[in-house]
């Protein structure tokens, strides 16, 4: 079988999920959820254990059914993908599958042979992978002997052999250090360079920085989508700014309350100002100029960049009314 290097541009999008539930028993896993996986981008599933991240993935790669809604990939039913539609997906997911008494090689080899992939084409791209996922020295050794990392990464190597153009990942940093979890972005923003579309699933929020779109998942339910400047603005009300002054009359703060694009500020722990604005760059000059104007003597302004647990607790916190 030749390799999944088809042109997917042509279909609407790579995979998305139409008011899609699904349910095990009483339990929502996937509540009402809609969202489209755009070409060309890393997309990421994120939110805590039990967010409906991996049952969002089972459903994309077929190995569940919704209970209402409806699923597409490659513009076809998951379910009922043809061979040549499925060489177009590389899947990895959460739990290993890798033979523990297979090589590194061997477990790869397998994978490829499933693909019905020659054997000269084969050998070619085993050595490929396993050298572009840094597993070539250990191509000998057994699954079971590899680390945690290694064997998150033969997981990878297993899901690119057959060169899809649509990876979904799920879970690939789960319990590893944060070096290990970098060197996992690091290959995964260099396949996306090379044009695979990968849908990633993360528990870990600060990981909202490594996708190009991020939908922010909490109780089943799709809270937010956009890209993660668009998520920050969105929770923040723009981006922000810390002013430290000295002392500030109610007069000088009321001409910051009325400038059109100062969206809201308040004080934070350490005696700051923090003040939200659209724009921190075009704003900076015009804040500075008034405060000045006015009297105030500032000391430091600079800009604050909001983690990505900020943004996300304020947009759960935001949608919490929807789960009770």
């Amino acid at each position: 079988m030749e390799s999944g290097r088809a042109d997917i541009a042509t279909f609407p999008s790579a995979a998305e999920l139409t008011n899609v539930t699904k349910s095990f028993g009483d339990l929502n896993a996937v509540d009402d959820m809609s969202l489209r996986v755009p070409h060309g981008q890393i997309l990421g599933l994120i939110g805590p254990s039990g967010s409906g991240k991996t049952t969002a993935v089972r459903l994309l790669v077929g190995s569940l059914v919704p209970t209402t809604g409806v699923v597409r990939v490659l513009d076809a039913d998951p379910i009922h993908l043809s061979p040549r539609q499925r060489a177009r997906i590389g899947y990895t997911p959460q739990r290993s599958f890798l033979y523990p008494m297979l090589t590194a090689r061997e477990n790869v080899s397998f994978v490829a042979g499933l693909f019905g992939m020659g054997f000269i084409r084969r050998r070619r791209r085993i050595r490929e992978v396993l050298r572009f996922l840094e597993l070539w020295d250990a191509r000998g050794r057994l699954a079971r002997d590899l680390s945690g990392g290694m064997q998150r990464r033969l997981g990878l190597a297993c899901a690119l052999i057959h060169d899809p153009q649509l990876l979904v990942v799920d879970e690939p940093t789960a319990g590893l250090d944060p070096l290990l979890r970098q060197k996992i972005w690091e290959h995964l923003r260099t396949l996306k360079e090379r044009g695979t579309t990968i849908l990633v699933t993360t528990q870990y929020i600060d990981e909202a920085q490594q996708c190009d779109t991020v939908a922010l998942l909490a109780h089943g339910r799709l809270i937010a989508v956009g890209s993660p400047g668009d998520l920050k603005r969105q929770a923040m009300g723009g981006e922000a700014l810390d002013l430290t002054m000295g002392d500030v009359t109610p007069a000088q703060l009321a001409v910051l309350r009325a400038l059109p694009e100062v969206r809201g500020m308040h004080w934070t722990d350490v005696g700051a100002l923090r003040v939200f604005v659209d724009d921190v760059a075009k704003s900076t000059p015009l804040l500075t100029r008034e405060l000045e104007r006015g009297g105030a003597q500032i000391a430091a302004i600079r800009p604050y960049e909001v983690t990505f647990d900020e943004v996300f607790r304020r947009l759960v916190d935001r949608h919490a009314p929807e789960h009770h």
